[in-house]
């Protein structure tokens, strides 16, 4: 009997993990997701600008992969930012059949400074709140966590 209460006592903490680790990503994200709302813009076009600003120049089909997106989805979002001015398309300068594409100005503005912040803005005023031994104690425990699931992903 106590293996059995030991076995719902694990699942109950599990659930309650999965539960903190959810509301924990939705408090994470929510500032960058309104601020993509604000814009007009969904999350994967903010992923595809990420993309492009991250590998200036990238062809369609290299972008693709970088997303994880089918082609053609990949393609009617750029043609969208091309429509609204965010992205450009240019021949290759050493093949003019290939077209690159290039962020504007603003969006590599945006990407470069204000995602990060808007990402960690939640978590730091978060911690801003906790003492500093606090803050060493949640710092070890999610480097810990990660490295349990890192090491239960390798396989062993």
């Amino acid at each position: 009997m106590p293996a059995k209460r030991l076995h719902s006592a694990a699942n109950n903490l599990l659930a309650r993990m999965e539960r903190d680790l959810a509301a924990i990503r939705r408090a994470l994200r929510k500032p960058l997701e309104e601020e993509i709302v604000k814009g007009g813009l969904t999350v994967p076009q903010t992923a595809v600008m990420q993309a492009i600003v991250n590998r200036e120049g990238i062809t369609l089909k290299d972008l693709s992969h970088a997303v994880s997106l089918a082609h053609s989805t990949v393609s009617g979002i750029v043609d969208r930012l091309e429509e609204r001015g965010l992205l450009a398309r240019r021949a290759d300068p050493a093949d003019g059949r290939v077209s690159r594409i290039y962020a504007t100005p603003v969006v590599a503005r945006f990407v470069r400074s204000t995602i990060p912040g808007l990402r960690r803005g939640p978590l730091g005023r978060a911690l801003e709140k906790a003492a500093p031994a606090e803050r060493m104690k949640i710092a070890w425990a999610l480097q810990r966590l990660r490295a349990l699931l890192e090491h239960t992903q390798d396989g062993a």
